[in-house]
């Protein structure tokens, strides 16, 4: 294949390899078996209005399945406590909808992006240009080890106004809000947050870090 063409083949790989990394964390902990382990990791603070472990369990496992499916809002509001009052109120119920649509979009971008890759690499092997393919991806590895501490640093410092950013980014007003009572906060304080956040960027970093040491272009001898 052409060189130049190869070259930038390359380049297209090391972008998107951030991309690739940091989304499919992000999908790993967008699922229901993660809040079983986030809830038992040390320190994680109890429900001060009530909520057993179980509890957490049950509706966070409801909350994330409605993230992924097809259902409408529908599948929350009707999820009643056992005196009869409703687990969600208005308000917790107009956000998970704007969750839900950022959700599958950034899924979408994620498979299309994957998928690319996945193309990509096939393409590279049948056309000979496989070096090149290795090098972005190592280039990609080190560019997201890098995109990381940048933005782990910033977390690390102060939290709160990295997590009041994101959601400024991607929702409108102060509709991610709540009170220290409402059934999201309870399930979803924010320490469950600061663990989801580093398991998101820890393992990216670990991932870029990985391709970018073992597919580094090997020096040539002789």
């Amino acid at each position: 294949m052409n060189r130049r063409l190869t070259s930038t083949l390359s380049w297209i790989v090391t972008l998107l390899t951030p991309i690739v990394l940091i989304l499919l964390g992000v999908r790993l902990v967008l699922n229901p078996v993660y809040p079983s382990l986030a809830y038992r990791m040390p320190g994680f603070p109890e429900d001060s209005y009530g909520f057993t472990q179980g509890d957490r369990l049950k509706w966070s496992g409801y909350s994330i399945k409605y993230l992924l499916n097809d259902s409408g809002i529908e599948y929350l509001s009707k999820l009643k406590f056992d005196d009869g009052s409703a687990l969600f109120n208005d308000r917790e119920l107009g956000h998970m909808l704007d969750v839900k649509t950022l959700v599958q979009s950034v899924m979408r971008a994620f498979y299309l992006v994957f998928t690319i890759m996945v193309g990509l690499g096939i393409w590279a092997y049948y056309k000979k240009w496989m070096i090149d393919f290795r090098s972005g991806l190592s280039r990609g590895g080190w560019l997201t080890v890098g995109l990381i501490i940048g933005v782990g640093l910033f977390a690390a410092v102060n939290f709160w106004q990295f997590f009041t950013y994101f959601h400024g980014l991607f929702f409108t007003g102060d509709s991610w809000l709540f009170f220290y009572s409402d059934t999201l906060i309870r399930l979803f304080p924010i320490r469950f947050w600061q663990d989801v956040f580093m398991f998101v960027l820890g393992f990216a970093l670990l991932a870029g870090a990985a391709l970018g040491w073992f597919l580094r272009p090997k020096a040539s001898h002789g």
